[in-house]
């Protein structure tokens, strides 16, 4: 009896009571280890403790370590290549209304939305789109306030709608906030994409006048489904242009 078949009944022994992923870890010890953890049988069991149905019709021509490493990883965090659109090339119209009198109206270029303002009350991990307000603006809370930003690209020549005319129906007190939000429309090339929200938030500092608010800034972000400069720019690029 040598030293290494004791080894190995050893490892026999231990394998059946892993689960996959440690399993599989097992394998990048070394080669001893790898061929005796590659037993099909000990990944047939992993398979069907994952998927019972597996063992009702055995799949055809893949390995049940093969089907293991492929399918039990998360599918989600896979990352996006580069997007094919820039912010250099986007141009953002941006109107706030309170009631039926224009109070701000600006065109913003997508390079300096990205730039935005420094601010540790709206700063966190999602991405955000922020600009700076000059001159700041007044606005009465108590009042209907709305927004509409429209979409410019300069490659293409198009235009698509973010906001249209939603209304800031909530206020954030404790962040010095109101928010508005729209769902965006994508193209026909996208038909399984729906119910993802623009967000539009009116930055504030509170006046010494009841309910009134005084408007230093404005910040876009796509929270629902974009949370870093390329899935943004992939978010926009399916947008609906005309």
């Amino acid at each position: 009896m040598t030293r290494d078949w004791l080894h190995g009944e050893v490892l026999k022994a231990v394998f059946p009571l892993l689960d996959g992923k440690d399993l599989a870890s097992c394998m990048l010890v070394c080669h001893h280890w790898r061929d005796i953890a590659r037993d099909e049988y000990l990944w047939k069991c992993i398979c069907a403790k994952r998927w019972p149905s597996i063992c009702k019709r055995p799949p055809p021509a893949i390995s049940y370590y093969k089907l293991f490493v492929t399918f039990s990883r998360s599918q989600f965090n896979q990352s996006l290549p580069p997007a094919r659109l820039s912010f250099d090339d986007l141009e953002f119209y941006i109107d706030v209304w309170l009631e039926q009198t224009l109070v701000f109206s600006e065109a913003v270029s997508g390079a300096a939305l990205t730039t935005g303002i420094k601010n540790p009350l709206v700063d966190g991990a999602d991405y955000k789109m922020i600009m700076q307000v000059e001159p700041r603006f007044a606005l009465s809370l108590g009042q209907r306030i709305s927004v509409s930003v429209l979409l410019a690209r300069k490659d293409t020549n198009e235009m698509a709608c973010i906001i249209n005319q939603s209304v800031f129906e909530y206020v954030d007190a404790n962040a010095f906030q109101a928010l508005a939000y729209d769902y965006l429309r994508f193209s026909a090339g996208h038909p399984f994409i729906s119910g993802v929200r623009a967000w539009v938030s009116l930055l504030f500092m509170a006046n010494s006048y009841n309910n009134v608010v005084d408007v230093f800034g404005i910040k876009i972000d796509f929270c629902d489904a974009a949370n870093s400069e390329n899935e943004v720019l992939w978010l926009l690029d399916m947008l609906d242009w005309k």
